[in-house]
């Protein structure tokens, strides 16, 4: 791919982009470990991420845009027919590339830019993932839609119980909602929860997905747990141009 400056950036083996600039990149290997990634495929192929597609306007998705979209099952899951993703970890989006080679993926620092043109999207995502509100706001199209999906105050709270000694629950609906004011509205809030049992497994890869797995004290405190229900939340915030 050459840019107008006449920059060029080779097409992976596997189908992704890679736009990361060397100033860009605050360790050797950033973004989410290989470990972390496929741990994170393997909660997700179990059933334990909870339903957030059926508050989006169906009938004016594509093209969509998941940003922060790891290993691309999210944007697969909402079947747009023209979707891209964008995340910082090389080791998500060459996953995300070889499943689902219908659509785009490009490492980018999303934090700090959006390497697409302005009003591209119908729809954009960021589920548990990046907030800038600015850089969506110009992505998007004026009569597109834009969720965001957030790790709710009661998620795993019986998991953090036993990790923690106690489930603190931060409520960060509010904080959200102020943060993307200035160039959103939001038009439909909702919680969505389910409960689950999870096995060793499950909790091997819910821990590792989200950097716990390797702390030893983490291993102790669950070394007596074979199974353990648990409750699995997200607060959905769908939002339309200001």
């Amino acid at each position: 791919m050459v840019c107008a400056n006449r920059h060029a950036f080779d097409i992976a083996r596997s189908g992704y982009v890679n736009l990361l600039q060397p100033q860009e990149r605050r360790s050797k290997e950033p973004g989410d470990s290989k470990e972390a990634v496929t741990a994170r495929r393997r909660w997700i192929q179990a059933g334990h991420e909870p339903s957030i597609m059926n508050v989006l306007d169906r009938g004016a998705l594509s093209p969509a845009l998941d940003v922060g979209c790891g290993e691309g099952s999210h944007l697969a899951a909402l079947e747009p027919e023209e979707g891209c993703g964008v995340d910082l970890s090389v080791p998500a989006i060459d996953l995300a590339a070889r499943t689902f080679p219908q659509y785009h993926w490009v490492v980018a620092n999303a934090d700090r830019f959006l390497p697409y043109a302005d009003r591209s999207f119908a729809t954009i995502l960021s589920i548990t993932s990046r907030l800038n509100p600015e850089e969506f706001r110009r992505v998007m199209r004026d009569d597109g839609q834009l969720l965001v999906a957030l790790t709710a105050a009661d998620d795993l709270r019986e998991l953090r119980a036993i990790l923690h000694g106690q489930a603190s629950e931060r409520d960060r609906v509010q904080r959200t909602i102020d943060m993307f004011a200035p160039h959103f509205t939001p038009v439909k809030q909702e919680r969505v929860s389910t409960r689950a049992i999870l096995t060793r497994d499950d909790i091997a890869s819910v821990l590792t997905s989200s950097y716990r797995g390797s702390r030893h004290r983490e291993h102790e405190r669950l070394s007596d747990v074979d199974t353990l229900e648990v409750t699995l939340s997200r607060d959905l915030l769908l939002f339309r141009s200001s």
